[in-house]
């Protein structure tokens, strides 16, 4: 069987070629992909290379956000038949590693993650219409529920997971007030498990009016354009700060400041977003003894996240704001790149989609 991939050979080079697929063996599933999220790292690669220490030293298949329908399986696999909707879990943890004993699988000593430069060779990605995968990587879905929406759940399990941190940190959130720096898919997610916790005020900022009015939709209860109106978030910084935690999904050092300036004494500040050094503001965390921790991709919460959009308890569908077909690759990065109009864009990766 052959299929169409999009592969990245190196910075702005990107192709789609032919390949061959083999049948399914022991264990496996032919997956006839659906939909396929591009996520800030596909961006990474394709515009620099890489993104840190990580880059691209061979030909890799982007792509980890995705979800299909089985199309054939091999021996051994009853879990799944051909037919079913799954979303695809992009995280293989080893299970034998010091942190997989502990039950900490996101920080496997052997992770291997779809669509991942970090190790060599590649770990292959989705975006492709036919991929070979472990068949226990593969989560059901019902019949009815969009391919497009279930393609959304490994950036959903990402904000399951922050929100989980905020929750060991501060407790439940409900009734609480949240403040959400970033307005990207993480951002607009992070907005949408808090208000599916019950948070009593969300607040939502960004540069870019297109994602603040996503943010708006996935529960936001006020949005600030802090490029536009900074002063409206400063009224939040008064008598040591107003919410109890921060998702600081930008990995902006003004956002980091800002958050830490408006987040209570004993509040906790949850950093999702990841770039480079960034400065901390070591007096506020310290004056104010905030909680300042760290959220890795997830655990459980990918099951989780599948869960809550299967069942249609928490519609992602409005963080997508674009597909396009998968011989448009190039066209649908360049259109991902545009914050100002884009907050997740998709390929259709097959008919499936």
């Amino acid at each position: 069987m052959k299929s169409r991939v999009c592969r990245l050979y190196g910075q702005h080079d990107v192709r789609i070629e032919t390949d061959e697929v083999p049948a399914p063996g022991a264990g496996e599933a032919l997956l006839r992909m659906g939909a396929g999220g591009i996520c800030g790292s596909d961006l990474h690669y394709y515009h620099d290379g890489g993104f840190g220490p990580i880059r691209v030293r061979e030909p890799i298949i982007l792509g980890h956000e995705v979800a299909g329908t089985i199309a054939a399986i091999g021996p051994d696999v009853s879990a799944v038949q051909p037919g079913t909707r799954v979303a695809l879990n992009p995280s293989r943890h080893c299970g034998h590693c010091e942190y997989c004993r502990q039950g900490l699988f996101r920080h496997c000593l052997e992770m291997r993650f779809s669509g991942s430069a970090m190790r060599l060779p590649h770990e292959q990605g989705g975006f492709r219409e036919y991929m070979l995968v472990p068949a226990s990587q593969c989560v059901p879905l019902r019949p009815t529920t969009s391919l497009a929406a279930a393609a959304c759940a490994e950036p959903l399990a990402v904000a399951l997971h922050a929100r989980a941190q905020a929750i060991a940190s501060v407790g439940p959130l409900a009734g609480k007030r949240v403040l959400v720096t970033g307005a990207g898919p993480i951002g607009s997610l992070c907005v949408a498990v808090a208000h599916e916790a019950g948070a009593a005020e969300i607040v939502s900022t960004d540069l870019q009016e297109a994602t603040l009015a996503v943010a708006t939709r996935m529960g936001a209860s006020r949005t600030i354009n802090v490029g536009k109106h900074p002063d409206e978030l400063e009224a939040y910084f008064a008598d040591k700060g107003k919410f109890d935690v921060a998702f600081e999904c930008s990995a902006s050092p003004s956002a980091l400041l800002s958050a830490a300036m408006s987040v209570r004494p004993c509040g906790a500040i949850i950093q999702v977003g990841v770039a480079g050094e960034v400065a901390v503001p070591l007096n506020l965390i310290v004056g104010k003894e905030i909680s300042l921790r760290g959220s890795h991709r997830f655990d459980q919460e990918y099951q989780q996240a599948v869960q809550l959009i299967d069942e249609g308890r928490l519609d992602v569908t409005p963080i997508i704001t674009a597909s396009y077909p998968l011989e448009q690759a190039l066209e649908a990065i360049k259109a991902a790149s545009d914050r100002s109009r884009a907050v997740k864009v998709q390929l259709e990766l097959s008919a499936d989609y």
